[in-house]
């Protein structure tokens, strides 16, 4: 495809010319005004929450406030990224809060919609459900039927509402901000012993240099081991405070919230869970060969996420970008054609600089509104996968711009990943074409480490949890040394002897705040096990490609489910978990074969 100049920041045009748009004001009363008519029209009247016909005209109302107001309006997706590439501006980031404020207020306005709906009585909702006039709408109102079933009464609610942050998000926030307040002395790269603060330990994990890591590592055990006693009881109180909750909104499992607020079934989960943790010999046989690689008969446990190889070779972005639009080409010309066209149209602030947010984003809003993205190029290899990954996320924004509406337009958190991962794995193959076979080794690894990171560890961490929460309810309290006993167990059944977990690693539960935030890390390993399932097909048959875009597509019209078994794909089947992990196992299998061919281990 011929490219038109690349131009390398955003062009927010679309949305406003300014930060002083007179459009700016102009949205906000028009959105006030609008807020306000529906509210009038319908806060006060129950016709539309017994007859299926008469609710699909508030409906349609509010699917319109959605689709072209949301939260805080295109003001505020305007203003979210104005700031994201000038954090400087104290001016700018005024008017930001402001613009968040204003959000909330007219959220509150609107509230009472989905709270109504909610309550309709459980011997009507199936005559709202299969209203032909309702159809576009199932799935919302599912959602809203299967989430009222645990909800509380107002008042009830409201008490819930308060009492969470000092029952739960004061005991998380201590811990955190203790964890940002320390610092120690350690090795760094050139050779001197510095101050460090905690959050820069976890980078110099990564380096080369046995006595840089091993000196980080020492930093995160010390770290660990003095904040464990307070850790203890902070963890003790939020398993409590969630084991209550549970309680009051009778979920039968720690986990069932999770499930619910993230649309899958736990039948889902429970196949997906079971699948990985029954080929956790791969995730031994990785590390089996990742020490050989360094050279070490046994891993710390720090040393598991060093970088192997030497990988320096330079990408400017305008290779980058067409490297990455000849293989979303090459997948499907669609994929291509978003790709540049973004690119072309401004949609991509590309190279960093001072006062620009760190990291790598793909932003969206409303329906309505172009989707903008963000990267920091340096000409890294991984600057090039970091386009691929974003633009994964762009091209599936744009799928289901082109079949939603605004009350479908969005992905459950459970299959989020998905599209970012399919493309990234796809460039990377194509990079390792282009290497030499010391550089397609390094790459090699690198996929497998970040495998064993979100797929296997993630799952070895679900694992931690459920027994966390099994046994906290079974005793009432948990020592910090049974949950490094805990932690010890299910990390090693993952890692396997060969990494060893001594007393103090057994600690590192304390820094990990995933826990904290109860079941989600299911879905990192979900993500990518369906992206390596759905690559697998597409290698099988290009013209399955179809089926790909069917699902991204879809957005949040049905539930991940229902959406792959109308594909013809059952995700509560191990089966299907398990081609995802053989895509895995043949990269070790390759990886393994290279390593000796280039005698890196006998």
């Amino acid at each position: 495809m011929s490219m038109a100049p690349i131009k390398t920041s955003w062009d927010l045009s679309p949305l406003f010319a300014s930060d002083d748009d007179p459009g700016i004001l102009a949205e906000r009363e028009k959105m006030e005004e609008e807020v306000g008519k529906f509210a009038k029209k319908w806060k006060d009247r129950e016709d539309y929450l017994k007859n299926p016909k008469i609710l699909s005209e508030p409906l349609g109302e509010y699917e319109h406030l959605v689709k072209n107001y949301g939260k805080d309006g295109k003001q505020g997706f305007y203003f979210s990224l104005r700031t994201a590439v000038d954090q400087l501006d104290t001016t700018l980031r005024g008017k930001e809060n402001k613009t968040i404020d204003f959000g909330r207020r007219m959220t509150t306005g609107v509230q009472f919609f989905e709270l109504r709906v909610a309550k309709i009585p459980a011997g009507l909702q199936r005559d709202f459900l299969e209203d032909s006039g309702l159809q576009p709408d199932r799935h919302f109102l599912e959602k809203i039927f299967k989430e009222a079933k645990h909800n509380l009464s107002e008042p009830e609610e409201k008490i819930m509402t308060l009492k969470a942050k000092t029952s739960y998000g004061n005991w998380v926030e201590m811990v955190s901000s203790m964890l940002s307040k320390q610092e120690r002395e350690v090795w760094t790269s050139e050779g001197k012993k510095e101050i460090k603060p905690y959050t820069e330990f976890h980078a110099y994990l990564r380096n080369k240099d046995q006595k840089v890591r091993h000196s980080a590592g020492q930093a995160v055990d010390d770290v660990a081991e003095k904040l464990s006693e307070v850790a203890e009881h902070e963890i003790n109180s939020i398993l409590e405070y969630k084991r209550i909750d549970d309680e009051l909104r009778h979920f039968d499992r720690p986990d069932a919230a999770r499930h619910l607020s993230d649309d899958i079934d736990t039948e889902v989960v429970d196949a997906l869970t079971s699948a990985v943790t029954k080929r956790f010999d791969l995730s031994q046989r990785y590390f089996g060969l990742f020490a050989k690689l360094l050279g070490q008969k046994k891993l710390n446990y720090y040393d598991r996420v060093v970088q192997y190889g030497k990988i320096d070779k330079k990408y400017g972005f305008e290779d980058s970008v067409d490297l990455v639009g000849r293989v979303f080409g090459w997948l499907d010309p669609e994929f291509e054609q978003i790709f540049v066209s973004s690119v072309q149209a401004g949609q991509v602030d590309v190279y960093p600089k001072k006062g620009k947010r760190s990291g790598a984003f793909c932003a969206t809003d409303l329906i309505v509104l172009p989707t903008y993205v963000l990267l920091n190029h340096t000409g890294k290899l991984q600057d090039v996968l970091t386009i691929a990954h974003e633009f994964g996320h762009a091209i599936n924004y744009h799928l289901m711009r082109k079949t939603q509406n605004a009350l479908n337009f969005n992905s459950p958190l459970s299959v989020a990943e998905v599209a970012s991962t399919f493309m990234e794995d796809f460039v990377l193959e194509e990079l390792e074409k282009e290497a030499d076979e010391e550089l397609r080794l390094a790459l090699m690894v690198m996929k497998l480490q970040e495998d064993m990171g979100t797929i296997f560890r993630q799952v070895a961490l679900y694992n931690f949890e459920t027994e966390l929460h099994r046994q906290f309810r079974e005793k009432g309290y948990l020592s910090k040394g049974e949950i490094g006993e805990i932690f010890k167990t299910e990390m090693t059944r993952q890692q396997g002897d060969v990494v060893e977990m001594t007393d103090k690693s057994a600690n590192w539960w304390v820094q990990w705040e995933h826990i904290r935030y109860f079941f989600y890390v299911y879905s990192y390993a979900s993500g990518l096990l369906i992206s390596k399932s759905l690559q697998a097909m597409v290698r099988e048959d290009p013209k399955a490609i179809s089926k790909v875009k069917e699902f991204l597509a879809a957005g949040s019209s049905d539930s991940p489910r229902n959406i792959f078994k109308k594909l013809g794909i059952d995700i509560t089947d191990p089966g299907f978990w398990e081609k995802g992990i053989g895509e895995t196992e043949r990269l070790l299998d390759e990886t393994e074969k290279l390593a000796r061919k280039l005698k890196k281990f006998h």
